[in-house]
């Protein structure tokens, strides 16, 4: 076929694109939208939306970290969890349900209402951590965390999954890390409960087991509170009207076109999933940059335990890591979002917690103070870019499954971190750690690795469609035509 041909075609193909009928001709959605109204919208999703979330996951990180602080008032020594690697495992245990569970869970939601689903794990993983307060084996503790990762699997996927289809790209970034403060919180949280609980040990009921007890209770008796609050889907939700239903469609087109659809998952749809390498990039880097997240979340009070101080003051302690990386995070997602960029946001935290791995991995002869600093930056450093690995990738898809997918096999291979972090700090190693710091330093490089590759792809795939050598992609069947998704070639990626 001649170019002139094949140019025709495509001429034709756009032109049945754009024919009246067709969503894009519609004029109600080329009538410009009131800022008024939308800024009114925005404001009431604000207020629905991330609040209850925010409770949600933070129970949800509370109960899966709580462990760490139990292990330092008491758990460790009564079920022996310091013979060889028994504690590791526990932590891994976790990750063995979690990882394997997170994309059936969203492939699920994508079918039931948000609140009912959603709702229903949060009941019956706090029922589970409650369970953990009254163990006496360390089979039955390694049991009952198979079982909190298998409730807790479809929590965050399903969290980022349904969020993402109220805001544009560049709304969305602050957004997901005010959400992601809930795990700052819940850190300190729990350095702050466990300090309290710890008053309420008996000889017949250890402090630690009431860590999980009252912990695990709280996270029930929210989710019954959960299941009329949470937000479902756009198009089935109880809070909007018809009117703001409408307004956010628009909204939504005009962000990445209403082209760019994926609502049918057929042959084609599902191989523009799988070979997407945007999403595996952005899973391998997620997964790099959260081992020192998670290894620094299970470890720290141990951690801040062999700078010499009692268990109870390393609780304290905790509070205000938790206080600064939450600041980090506010404030890196406020100017990603400002200047609508990401990459380099990544690669400046990633520089920060470099800075501090490197000063812990040199603490021999060094101040409490001078090894308290360094936690802050590594903290700081990688608090700060892990919320927007997850926003950066569903910033780049669009359709529905297109989303569900993206969202649950990047948070699936990220959390293979936690696996990893449950490992590398090794107890005849402390109070140096040397392993467990250099084995995240190395991960947060892959991690940056990743999100170099991923940048430098969709900086080459935006300059390939901006000279138009995409568009023979609209001369294919209407089916698929509609059905690409960010695939589609008036698609712009975000870097």
């Amino acid at each position: 076929m001649s170019s002139a041909d094949e140019k025709q075609r495509v001429d034709a193909a756009t032109a049945d694109v754009l024919k009246p009928g067709s969503p894009s001709s519609d004029t109600s959605d080329d009538a410009p939208i009131d800022p008024l109204a939308e800024r009114r919208l925005l404001r009431k999703l604000d207020l629905i939306i991330f609040p209850v979330f925010f409770v949600v996951y933070m129970m949800a990180f509370l109960d899966r970290i709580n462990i760490s602080n139990a292990s330092i008032q008491g758990l460790t020594s009564e079920l022996k969890l310091d013979q060889g690697n028994r504690f590791n495992v526990a932590l891994f245990a976790y990750y063995a349900s979690y990882v394997l569970l997170e994309v059936p869970s969203n492939m699920i939601i994508k079918h039931v209402r948000p609140s009912l689903f959603l709702s229903g794990l949060m009941f019956l993983w706090g029922i589970i951590n409650m369970c953990m307060g009254f163990v006496h084996s360390y089979e039955a503790l390694v049991g009952l965390r198979v079982l909190l990762g298998a409730f807790e699997a479809g929590v965050l996927p399903g969290i980022v999954y349904v969020s993402s289809m109220y805001y544009k790209r560049h709304e969305y970034q602050k957004r997901m890390s005010f959400f992601f403060c809930s795990t700052v919180v819940a850190g300190a949280f729990g350095g702050l409960l466990a300090y309290a609980i710890a008053g309420l040990g008996t000889p017949t009921m250890a402090s630690w087991r009431w860590i999980f007890i009252i912990e695990g209770a709280v996270t029930s008796f929210l989710a019954i509170f959960a299941a009329f609050l949470i937000i479902d889907w756009p198009e089935q939700t109880r809070y909007l009207n018809a009117e703001e239903k409408d307004l956010l469609r628009r909204r939504m087109a005009a962000d990445v076109g209403d082209l760019c659809r994926m609502d049918t998952l057929n042959k084609f749809a599902f191989t523009r999933i799988v070979r997407d390498c945007k999403i595996w990039l952005a899973a391998f880097m997620y997964m790099g940059i959260s081992v020192a997240g998670l290894s620094g979340t299970f470890f720290l009070p141990t951690i801040l335990l062999e700078f010499q101080w009692k268990a109870q003051e390393a609780q304290v302690r905790t509070i205000p890591v938790y206080v600064f990386a939450a600041g980090m995070m506010i404030l890196g997602a406020w100017a990603s979002d400002r200047l609508k960029h990401r990459f380099s946001f990544i690669m400046g935290g990633a520089s920060m917690s470099t800075i501090g791995y490197a000063m812990l991995l040199a603490q021999e002869g060094k101040s409490r103070d001078y090894k308290f600093a360094a936690v802050f930056l590594v903290f700081g450093g990688a608090y700060m870019i892990t919320p927007m690995c997850l926003g950066w990738l569903q910033n780049n898809l669009s359709g529905h499954w297109k989303r569900s997918f993206g969202a649950s096999a990047q948070v699936m291979i990220g959390n293979l971190a936690g696996i990893m972090g449950a490992f590398i700090f090794i107890k005849s190693e402390a109070p140096t750690y040397k392993t467990g710091y250099g084995v995240a330093l190395g991960m947060m490089w892959f991690g940056a690795l990743c999100a170099t590759a991923m940048a430098g792809l969709m900086l080459r795939e935006n300059r390939k469609r901006a000279r138009g050598e995409r568009d023979d992609r609209l001369a294919l069947p209407e089916e698929d035509r509609t059905n690409m998704g960010d695939w589609h070639p008036s698609f712009k990626f975000t870097l």
